[in-house]
């Protein structure tokens, strides 16, 4: 197989202490991928950029917020639409805090967005589409990750951040 050419991208689940809920967000009818879905903040590394600017940059374009990075719930790989090297995009996903819930604002992106338990997320999210299956995915991993990262590493990332070099 040659070598490829792919996108970046980022996924920020964004946790709130205060309440210990997460933000999901609803797919604006108007996107040409996945219109309606419910999903995280996700975007994709601009050329130059690195992973952790990125994940500022989408969090304030899409919610109009500032975040602290809380722990790397994993990578990801898929296709966004059809299986084609211009659609391919490796990523990785974080779960980032926000202490006040009430300062987004939602761009154009989103249409809706709800605060959710990792039990009222699982009842909301029932469709059987691969974005639905990979935001429970998203979502189930971080509340295990939350579980077993300890308050140092936490501390870590927050003043170290997550990018080398």
């Amino acid at each position: 197989m040659p070598i490829g050419h792919f996108l970046g991208g980022i996924g920020a689940l964004v946790w709130s202490p205060v309440n210990d809920k997460y933000l999901l967000l609803r797919r604006s009818a108007q996107k040409d991928f996945a219109s309606g879905a419910w999903e995280c903040v996700t975007g994709r590394v601009d050329q130059g950029e690195g992973f952790e600017d990125a994940l500022r940059r989408e969090l304030r374009e899409e919610l109009g917020v500032d975040i602290e990075i809380e722990f790397v719930i994993g990578t990801t790989h898929f296709y966004r639409g059809q299986q084609s090297p211009e659609n391919e995009l490796i990523g990785i996903v974080c779960c980032v805090s926000l202490e006040d819930a009430a300062s987004i604002r939602l761009s154009g992106e989103h249409s809706e967005h709800r605060w959710v338990t990792l039990a009222e997320a699982r009842h909301l999210l029932v469709d059987d589409n691969p974005t639905t299956r990979w935001i429970l995915q998203v979502l189930e991993r971080a509340a295990a990750m939350q579980a077993i990262t300890p308050p140092e590493l936490r501390e870590f990332i927050r003043l170290r951040g997550l990018e080398l070099g």
